[in-house]
């Protein structure tokens, strides 16, 4: 049921950052919003925020992100205008957000999940397993580095970045013969189809935590946006997140450990994978567990207390 709410008069901020992927998640978020209480879209204003993080990745542009600071970087100039007024909510892709948010700030939203795998992109080859030994694949992600390294330790690996167009064109340039994508942002960009990616199926490469989410944040106390943000929260996709976070949090998640998780509904259960990789691919672990659903968050730590265990002393100290 469509909820009535008077056309506001001025227009509510939706704060994001400026790449297509982005503006296609606050697109989303503002025609969700509108369409849950029948408001023109005019109601809603997307507000481009350049971060920190956008402005290093394009000086260093061959840099691992993890050189240039973590994942803050792409959220500290939203999360202040979020906090002093200038936007009212703030639309994020999950697998990029810190365990923590600011105080006075609340990440409680979140837009029904996307497909969580990764896609193999090439224009020569169909799939990983066609990819010759000593070819060159080229990605940003340590996480997909590192399971790389694990199942193919005779390929090359190089930094790639850029949005979709830009790793294309690297790609036909011959920088690199392979690299990665995510297909929920393939899907949120319109592009399958026009990209030459194949879905790499869960078991054969754990995604990053929260992957294919969108979450929203918003102000503390902001009584009328908790309200409008209720009508768009997918519980299952909270159910989730919930344990892959907790799971996170729990190993001191950085941009420095290669960390993936997964966490699905099964009636009411909820099953959790997780792996922990040296960024190198010299070492991974991995585990599979299931509890209540209501059990997510203690299930996530209770996983990350026992990888910890198994990795032993040295094993996220270790520096690329």
């Amino acid at each position: 049921m469509v909820k009535q709410l008077p056309t506001p008069a001025s227009p509510l901020k939706i704060g994001t950052r400026g790449s297509p992927l982005a503006l296609a998640q606050a697109y989303e978020t503002r025609t969700r919003l509108s369409e849950a209480f029948d408001l023109p879209q005019e109601a809603f204003e997307v507000v481009v925020i350049k971060t920190t993080g956008d402005d290093a990745a394009l000086i260093a542009k061959d840099k691992p992100l993890k050189e240039l600071g973590g994942k803050g970087l792409f959220t500290k100039e939203i999360e202040e205008q979020l906090l002093d007024g200038s936007i009212d909510l703030a639309v994020h892709s999950m697998k990029d957000m810190p365990t923590l948010q600011p105080k006075g700030l609340l990440l409680d939203t979140y837009l029904p999940r996307e497909d969580v795998r990764d896609a193999f992109v090439c224009l020569k080859y169909a799939s990983l397993a066609e990819v010759p030994e000593g070819a060159v694949m080229g990605s940003s992600s340590l996480r997909r580095r590192a399971q790389l390294a694990v199942k193919r330790p005779d390929l090359t690996l190089v930094e790639f970045r850029g949005n979709v167009q830009t790793r294309l064109k690297k790609l036909g340039e011959g920088v690199a013969d392979a690299t990665f994508l995510a297909m929920a942002g393939l899907t949120r960009l319109g592009m399958i189809g026009e990209v030459p990616a194949t879905p790499i199926e869960v078991t054969d490469m754990l995604p990053a935590v929260a992957q294919g989410a969108i979450g929203i944040e918003r102000r503390e106390g902001d009584a009328r946006v908790a309200d409008m943000l209720a009508a768009l929260h997918d519980t299952e996709t909270g159910q989730r997140l919930t344990a892959e976070r907790a799971f996170l949090a729990a190993l001191d998640g950085s941009c420095e450990t290669p960390i993936a998780a997964l966490a699905e509904l099964d009636g009411a259960a909820l099953r959790l994978r997780g792996e922990v990789l040296r960024p190198d691919g010299s070492e991974a672990i991995s585990d599979d567990m299931s509890a209540p659903i209501e059990d997510g968050a203690a299930l996530g730590r209770e996983m990350a207390a026992k990888l910890l265990g198994q990795a032993g002393e040295g094993f996220f100290d270790w520096k690329a």
